[in-house]
């Protein structure tokens, strides 16, 4: 496959990555709240790598612990931004859209969790740093795409 996709591929490429996102990241939560109790932690690899089942009412790693509506109305219009902003580049690299399509995903994924659970559910506990979940990492992963695609000089 090339770096730019026919149409009919950007249309269904982007909606993909965002549900095979959201669905990863549910589908980890829900094992992992049907395993644990809140706080619970099951070591995988002793002092290095638990699995702990914390609920998150910050942001990013728990900073702003305690987040208000406000909060989830300023992250669902950062969601409708980017939305618009994907739609807009319909014919951009396929790296692009991917970097785009994790973002979004990941960011929907820890929505449903504040809107169902009151919290962002996370697990992935590596002991010198706080708690996190499959969403934040694709949130990560493609912010860093996005931004070796600048860096490059690609088109943004």
């Amino acid at each position: 496959m090339n770096a730019t996709c026919p149409c009919r591929v950007s249309t269904w490429f982007l909606p993909l990555v965002i549900l095979l996102v959201v669905c990863l990241d549910q589908a980890s939560k829900s094992c992992i709240m049907y395993y644990l109790r809140d706080t619970e932690s099951l070591p995988v690899i002793s002092n290095i790598f638990h699995l702990t089942l914390v609920r998150n009412t910050g942001i990013a790693f728990g900073f702003f612990h305690g987040g208000s509506k406000w909060l989830l109305a300023a992250i669902f219009l950062g969601i409708l931004v980017l939305f618009y902003l994907t739609f807009q580049m319909r014919n951009e690299l396929l790296m692009f859209r991917l970097s785009f399509g994790f973002v979004l995903g990941g960011a929907l994924g820890n929505v449903i969790d504040r809107m169902t659970q009151g919290a962002v559910i996370d697990f992935l506990d590596f002991r010198i740093w706080p708690v996190f979940n499959l969403a934040d990492s694709f949130i990560t992963v493609g912010v860093s795409i996005l931004v070796l695609l600048i860096l490059k000089g690609k088109r943004a």
